[in-house]
């Protein structure tokens, strides 16, 4: 696609002018790789066709949490499926169609890369970031860790179901040790770093989810993932393994 002059257009212009090209280059990669039937129809989602995908994308969420259990998951393949919520150093290899960061490293970091003035990034408001341009803030602030923000943010929109991807909440090596695919890089904990407390992640996960029933919450987990009891007790909540979801993806 020929290079647009963001200049020639306001900001909510611009967001809609990025997002159909988006969309068109998302269809012909789908075009590309025709899907084959859903190998498990007891599954409420299903690949839409290629007419349909529009509608599929608004009817489908993928919030991607930084959790290791999304590992084999390429978030570009899910593009085609619905919208994306993603979170801090993700935009580092992919570009989700919304971007949450509320670490004030994290602002610092995507700012000097410039992103957020050709992708959506949302934070809350911060003196640090007055002079910055670019950036959405939630009004009011929401003062949650990014993960349940994303979740949130994704839920606002009205989807009819939202995938939750690398929510792992307890620590690797059973419990003890950091759990985040960007560890040992900048901004975040070394790998062998104590696990980070998940209380307050679990506790804003389930806020959400309870205040948006007609949401069908689907966690995709490893196998050996931890599965709270907050979670599982909710009629709209549901997990499946991270091999499932690619087989119904086709991933």
């Amino acid at each position: 696609m020929a290079k647009i002059d963001k200049s020639k257009y306001s900001k909510a212009e611009w967001i809609q002018i990025r997002e159909q090209r988006r969309r068109e280059k998302q269809i012909k990669r789908f075009n590309k790789s025709p899907l084959p039937p859903n190998p498990d129809p007891q599954i409420e989602y299903i690949a839409a066709p290629t007419k349909n995908i529009g509608l599929e994308r608004k009817r489908t969420a993928f919030v991607l949490g930084n959790g290791t259990s999304r590992e084999p998951v390429n978030p570009e393949h899910l593009a085609v499926y619905g919208n994306t919520y993603g979170c801090n150093a993700l935009y580092r290899s992919f570009n989700p169609d919304y971007l949450i960061a509320v670490d004030t490293k994290m602002i610092l970091e995507i700012n000097k890369s410039g992103y957020q003035r050709n992708y959506e990034v949302w934070t809350n408001p911060n003196k640090a970031y007055t002079r910055m341009q670019g950036f959405n803030f939630f009004q009011p602030s929401k003062g949650w860790s990014s993960g349940p923000t994303a979740l949130w943010l994704a839920s606002q929109h009205g989807y009819e179901t939202i995938y939750i991807l690398g929510f792992d909440y307890r620590g690797l090596k059973e419990g003890k040790a950091f759990n985040n695919l960007y560890a040992d890089s900048a901004n975040y904990k070394k790998s062998e770093d104590g696990a980070t407390f998940f209380g307050n992640w679990l506790r804003q996960t389930k806020s959400v989810i309870q205040s948006h029933k007609k949401i069908q919450y689907v966690r995709v987990i490893a196998p050996d993932n931890y599965e709270p009891d907050e979670l599982n007790k909710f009629s709209n909540f549901s997990t499946i393994t991270v091999d499932t979801f690619k087989k119904i993806h086709s991933l």
